[in-house]
Order: structure tokens, then C-alpha cells, then sequence
């Protein structure tokens, strides 16, 4: 079966740069929900290999459905959908990426989302983390700081109705104030600090996943709690690798 998925999606890869003819709509589908499984399992094997690091043998079942229900292959460049299931960060213009799908499924596990919480994410990308995290949660409010992602990013999340979320062109640094308190920040693009900004916004018992470190270097993966007192509490996870956060801002 693996043979044979992997050979129809191979023919749908050079479908997609105008190599051959049209075929079944329905095969298509089928395909891609056959390599969404494959993915799926292939994290779980990643989540074997490092729960040393991230303490944890399984992450949550709704996080995995969700890994195992949103199409990538509709997030990533023309001609790249034969690569969408892999398991690896993949480019996606402007030096920026589209997440290792392990990772994208480790930081929303970290989150701990439920139904009723209102989280931000900054960085969208093309849009699939917001994607991910709008099957589990009530609100995502997603800022990306790149015009030429931002856009496109918004009418691929309208065309694939995830009427849950709200898009903004602008600096993820500070946040989206009018919205706040969150539930849950995660940042997708590393940090050479936590921005305070992004503290002041997380509600008491909430949580912020982002990677922190210099931008030439490996990352350091941080779970950060903000308890019901206001105090913070950190967690390093696991060393990353991400592109850098961008913008104007100082160290504040």
C-alpha cells in the first residue's frame, strides 16, 4: 500500500508542475489522506526518539487528529506538493518555512489547547499551524510580518474555511493588544529573547511555546507558564532549529 501511494502521489507531484493530464479527483484525495496517516506515524516514532527531551512517550490524541486532518499539501508551494507529507521543514519563500511537521505537532501538544481557549500565533507562514490549531481551539489570531506571506496566507485559510481565524500583516513582537489575553501564544520563528510584549498578553495559567537563541546557532525549544499569581515559569524542551524573528524592535 505504501508502494502504491507513494507512486500516485508521485504522478499528482508532476501534476502539479503540468507534466501529465488530469486524473481522478477522488484518487487524489484518497492519496493524501493515505500519506497523512504515514505522517502521523512518523511522528509518533519522532515523539519515541526524543521523549528523553520533551517528557512525554504520546502527545494528545486531539493533536494528532488534527495533524492527521488538515490537507499540507495546500500549504506548501506550487510544486511542492509531492513533498507536503514529509516529515521536515520545507521552504516556503522569503527565507522563511514551513515547520517540520514533529514540531508543529510537539508545540501545539505543549500548548495543552482546549475547546474555549483564544490563542495567538505569531508568525503564519502559509498558515498551517494556524490551521492545526484552529480544529482544536475556539479563536486563533495569527500576525505574519512579510506582506507577501500574509496575504496569500489569508485567502488560503478563507478558501479552506477555518472561519476561526483572523489574520494580520504586521510585527509579532508586540503582539495583537486588542485581542489579549491569550490562552496560549506559540511563536513559530526564533527569538534572541522572550518579548515582553508577549508576557504582558498570556493569561494568568496560560502558556507561550517559543524558541529562543541567536539566529546562527541551535535554539532552545522554552514551554513558558505564566501562573494564577502572574509568576513565570520556564521549560527548556529541546534544541530547534528556526528561522529568525524579525522587525525593529530593541531589547526591552
Amino acid at each position: 500500500m505504501l508502494a502504491t501511494c507513494r507512486a500516485v502521489f508521485c504522478r499528482w507531484a508532476l501534476l502539479a508542475i503540468g507534466t501529465l493530464p488530469i486524473v481522478d479527483a477522488g484518487l487524489y484525495a484518497d492519496t493524501m489522506a493515505a500519506l497523512r496517516q504515514q505522517l502521523v506515524a512518523a511522528i509518533r516514532d519522532d515523539v519515541q526518539r526524543t521523549r528523553s527531551y520533551i517528557g512525554r512517550s504520546e502527545l494528545l490524541p486531539t493533536v494528532m487528529r488534527a495533524i492527521a486532518t488538515v490537507p499540507r499539501e495546500h500549504f506548501v508551494p506550487p510544486g511542492q506538493q509531492f513533498r507536503a507529507y514529509e516529515n521536515r521543514p520545507l521552504p516556503i519563500g522569503y527565507g522563511q518555512t514551513i515547520s517540520q511537521p514533529y514540531i508543529v505537532a510537539l508545540m501545539t501538544d505543549l500548548l495543552a489547547p482546549e475547546r474555549n481557549d483564544v490563542m495567538l500565533e505569531v508568525g503564519t507562514g502559509s498558515g498551517y499551524q494556524a490551521a492545526i490549531l484552529a480544529q482544536l481551539v475556539d479563536k486563533v489570531y495569527t500576525i505574519e510580518i512579510i506582506p507577501e506571506l500574509a496575504t496569500p496566507a489569508k485567502i488560503r485559510l478563507q478558501q479552506l474555511e477555518y472561519q476561526n481565524v483572523e489574520t494580520r500583516t504586521g510585527d509579532g513582537y508586540f503582539g495583537w493588544p486588542e485581542a489579549a489575553p491569550f490562552d496560549g501564544i506559540i511563536v513559530t520563528a526564533a527569538a534572541d529573547h522572550v518579548p515582553p510584549p508577549l508576557i504582558e498578553q498570556l493569561k494568568p495559567n496560560g502558556r507561550m511555546v517559543i524558541p529562543v537563541g541567536d539566529r546562527f546557532t541551535v535554539q532552545e525549544l522554552l514551554l513558558i507558564r505564566k501562573d494564577a499569581q502572574g509568576v513565570i515559569h520556564v521549560q527548556h524542551i529541546l534544541p530547534v532549529r528556526f528561522v529568525p524573528l524579525t522587525g525593529d524592535h530593541e531589547l526591552e
